[in-house]
């Protein structure tokens, strides 16, 4: 029979690669500390090929399998010396999952597997501590029910307040045995009152059901969403991990803990976490009691007053203390572990790549060069490109009138301002109605990552720096202030109180998730500057592209922020964009409602000024390097007013009858006008429009000449071209414009004339089109949506069903689909073929999405261009998809 299960002294996660798609991350790395010696519970590790088997099998564990699972425990049994089950020494045993890649707080995991009402007696004269056995017993059937049964977490979180506000105390551990007796057995009237069953008794049945139920997890609401937002296939599916139990609740000698070899949040080199005397694992990352600091430093830093582990448990410190300097020299990445002290012994639970922001990721990856760690190559592939976003986000204005009402831990850096919601489905529905909210919890739950996405911010009011809300907002790169224990909310009143004063839903706040900060109303934001460590990553990550990196841009301000950010062109300037400034419009709309060329070409003549200041403007940011200028592309009616105010202002403003002003915009209306009289087809029916455009862009480059601008060739891009004539003929116009400019200026004009190919025909026929064309830039928005028949300003409504029943990986208008790849493919061979010295790139959308960019510098485009704010990440993308080939 094939091998589904590996203990984890196993040798086939010798192979790291191929250990973690069949182990998982977390298997894969117990089975690495095991092997370096490190002091790891016994365990095994359920495979991921299980999980596909499970769901192929009516999600039910295939009985051979079972029996595998019990030869694998004996294992345990014998190097524990602890028995499954046993009324003398009982073994009990954590179940948890284990994905490819880590997904913190997304799956399901139990703790204190083994206990029933016979065992919890033998754990308790093992040990020789009542309260702790008991203690670990409430919590396994808390767990257990909630994870297995289904039964609400707050049906017991509500009986342990009630039994802490009857003894007057204020944290669990304050509990004795007595007060443990009785919420067990309220515990199992619970579940028997929830299930109509008892509580499971019988061990085996319970793991099986653990078992089972972290394989469920795999395709429960949040790890889907939570997937969706990772780009993570939903067919790798996640391992089991099965370990004996280590205790950390067992007494003032036991604790655990989660750490970093490094600062998450910031990169610096120094050893960053919590711990808690007398607690396990799961209180740390709950928030259901506030942890401690692991270093000295920390705690004098933070202007605590209760001891670090560095200075309660000192020798535990100095073990651990090398274990991280071990772990991250072997791993060659900054390591995020979890450990357990039992009666002063310490025990290592997992170690994984640590979740990090931006600017710690970039910090990181430059240091260990500088260590001798890792190669610059390594440091650029270490980076994910899309992370990079959130690094170009703006922070707080401190000239601003700030009015701090509270303050938190600085659990995820950036700043944010936006109305208070309680609620993930509130902050998704207003997002969804583009206004900006701050979602505040007590604590989040895994349950709440669609709110957290959808919100610009998170507060919460318990847990620490590595708590759910924390980790998960470092990974999405959302603002996060955590365990602000001065807030007190209300969420049956919709509100939090905070002193003497009340923030309701819907009032705006600001917080500040790199000092902590919690700030009445909104607060001015200013842009970060970019340099020192980014800049290096940056210039390593230019000398390994081959790829040219533009933006897609119209105005001198983008155009300079693209420019600071590494631009080497412009890719697309949507000419259009230039049409709505308000000086503008009114000609806009007399040219559009002219009867005759002669009316037309009058209110052009009072566009070309503009339109030329425009391309000067443009031309000396660029200073040189090239600008791709798109002639007119959308249909007229869009420029047209709308609104019956605004009709009249326009009737008013060119002397045209109301009427007369309506019956023009109802021709002028289309059904479809995606497919409409567009593109190229309004230059063929309005050639004057064009022959504008050109002028301007000509007699721009003139005056920088003049200027002495540093030479620009501007790339003349004819929009929505599907055939050879439509080409030829708006070709003929821009060189019959530029001579008459030559012949008025007696200068010599430089210039390309090129194409965007948008349209499946045009791509097909790109021979045919490459005989007229200098370049090629794909507009890849336009080609997803005539490829597919799917308008991306409507498919929002549907595209989520398509990724729920997986026909879609992914929206096609975040990544390039594999059927439009094909088509750019085709059409760059078939213009290569025909004009050896054709420029190629894209300008969608597409040309800021990493996995879009590995795609064209596999085929071999000379550049993508993208938005200015994606132009980093396009870079460090472009240079990966090199190191990769």
């Amino acid at each position: 029979m094939k091998k589904y299960i590996f203990n984890f002294k196993s040798k086939v996660s010798n192979k790291i690669n191929f250990s973690k798609n069949i182990l998982g991350g977390k298997g894969a790395n117990l089975s690495e500390m095991g092997r370096m010696g490190l002091p790891v519970p016994p365990g095994f590790t359920i495979s991921t090929e299980v999980c596909e088997l499970f769901y192929k099998n009516k999600k039910k564990i295939n009985y051979k399998i079972l029996g595998e699972i019990d030869k694998e425990l004996k294992n345990i049994e014998k190097d524990t010396g602890k028995k499954f089950g046993d009324l003398n020494n009982p073994l009990l045993v954590s179940v948890r999952s284990g994905a490819r890649v880590s997904m913190p707080g997304m799956m399901d995991t139990i703790l204190n597997l083994g206990l029933n009402d016979e065992t919890v007696h033998a754990l308790a004269n093992r040990t020789s501590n009542m309260r702790f056995a008991k203690d670990s017993y409430r919590r396994f059937i808390q767990m257990y029910s909630n994870v297995v049964l289904g039964v609400e977490n707050y049906n017991f979180e509500e009986l342990i307040e009630n039994y802490k506000l009857t003894k007057g105390v204020l944290l669990d551990t304050e509990l004795d045995e007595n007060d443990w007796d009785g919420l067990i057995k309220d515990f199992k009237n619970i579940v028997k009152k929830k299930t109509n069953k008892e509580f499971p008794q019988n061990v085996r049945e319970q793991l099986f059901g653990a078992i089972s139920a972290v394989f469920l997890s795999w395709e429960s609401h949040r790890a889907k969403v939570y997937r969706k937002l990772n780009q993570i296939p939903s067919e790798w599916g996640t391992a089991v991990n099965v370990q004996s139990m280590v205790f950390g609740n067992m007494g003032n000698d036991c604790a655990t803990g989660v750490v970093f070899t490094r600062n998450p949040s910031n990169g610096n080199h120094q050893i960053y976490g919590e711990y808690l005397i007398n607690a396990q694992g799961e209180d740390v990352v709950a928030g259901t009691r506030t942890p401690q600091h692991i270093t000295k430093k920390a705690r004098i830093a933070s202007n605590e007053s209760l001891p670090s582990m560095e200075e309660s448990m000192p020798i535990a410190y100095k073990e651990l203390k090398k274990i991280l300097h071990k772990l991250e020299k072997h791993y060659k990445d900054m390591q995020d572990v979890e450990f357990t002290i039992e009666n002063k012994k310490l025990w290592m639970l997992q170690t994984r790549s640590g979740k990090r922001t931006a600017k710690s990721a970039v910090k990181i990856a430059v240091d260990m060069v500088k260590e001798n760690l890792i190669s610059k190559k390594e440091a650029v592939l270490r980076v994910e490109p899309n992370s990079l976003d959130t690094l170009l986000h703006p922070t707080l204005d401190e000239k601003s009138n700030i009015e701090i009402i509270a303050k938190g831990l600085p659990a995820s850096p950036g700043a944010a301002s936006g109305k208070v919601v309680f609620t993930s489905d509130d902050a998704e529905r207003l997002n969804a109605s583009m206004q900006n909210t701050i979602l505040v919890r007590v604590e989040t739950s895994p349950e709440d990552i669609h709110g957290m996405h959808a919100a610009k911010g998170i507060l919460t009011a318990r847990g620490g720096m590595t708590s759910h809300a924390a980790v998960v907002a470092r990974g999405m790169g959302r603002p996060c202030v955590s365990g602000s224990s001065e807030i007190e909310i209300d969420y049956e009143k919709k509100l939090f109180k905070v002193q003497d004063r009340e923030i309701k839903e819907g009032d705006l706040i600001t917080i500040d998730g790199s000092t902590g900060r919690i700030i009445l109303g909104e607060v001015k934001t200013v842009k970060p500057e970019i340099s020192g460590e980014f800049s290096k990553l940056m210039n390593w990550a230019d000398n390994y592209r081959k790829l040219k990196i533009r933006t897609n841009s119209e105005t001198p301000l983008d155009s300079k922020i693209a420019r600071d950010f590494g631009a080497e062109g412009i890719g697309l300037c949507r000419t259009e964009h230039m049409f709505f400034d308000e000086e503008r419009i009114l000609s806009v709309r007399e040219m559009i409602l002219s009867k005759t060329k002669d009316d037309r070409l009058l209110a052009l003549s009072k566009l070309l000024p503009h339109q030329k200041k425009d391309f000067i403007d443009i031309f000396k940011i660029m200073n040189g390097l090239p600008v791709t200028v798109r002639l007119l592309d959308p249909p007229l009616h869009e420029f047209l007013p709308r609104t019956d105010k605004e009709i009249s202002e326009v009737a008013s403003s060119l002397n045209i009858p109301i009427k007369e002003l309506k019956v023009r915009i109802t021709e002028l209306h289309e059904q479809n006008p995606m497919l409409g009289h567009r593109g190229c087809r309004l230059g063929i029916s309005f050639p004057e429009i064009y022959e504008m455009q050109c002028r301007a862009i000509f007699e721009a480059l003139v005056q920088c000449k003049k200027q002495k601008v540093k030479s620009i060739i501007p790339e003349i891009m004819i929009p929505l071209v599907s055939t050879e004539a439509e080409i030829k003929i708006m070709k003929d116009l821009v060189i019959r414009t530029a001579k008459q400019v030559e012949s008025e200026k007696k200068i010599k004009l430089n210039f390309l004339v090129g194409t965007m190919i948008e349209l499946p025909r045009a791509a097909i026929k790109a021979n045919d089109i490459a005989k007229h064309a200098e370049f090629f830039s794909f507009g890849t928005n336009d080609l997803t949506q005539t490829t597919f028949g799917i308008s991306r300003d409507d498919s929002g409504k549907f595209l989520n069903d398509y990724i729920e029943n997986k026909i879609f990986d992914i929206d096609p208008f975040v990544s390039i689909d594999e059927g439009v790849a094909d088509l750019i493919d085709i059409a760059s061979e078939k213009g290569r073929s025909q004009n050896k010295k054709i420029k190629l790139g894209i300008c969608g959308e597409h040309g800021g999405d990493p996995k879009s960019i590995e795609f064209c510098a596999k085929i071999g485009l000379n550049y993508v261009s993208c938005s200015p704010y994606r132009v980093p990440v396009a870079r460090l993308a472009a240079a990966q998809a090199q190191l990769k080939k």
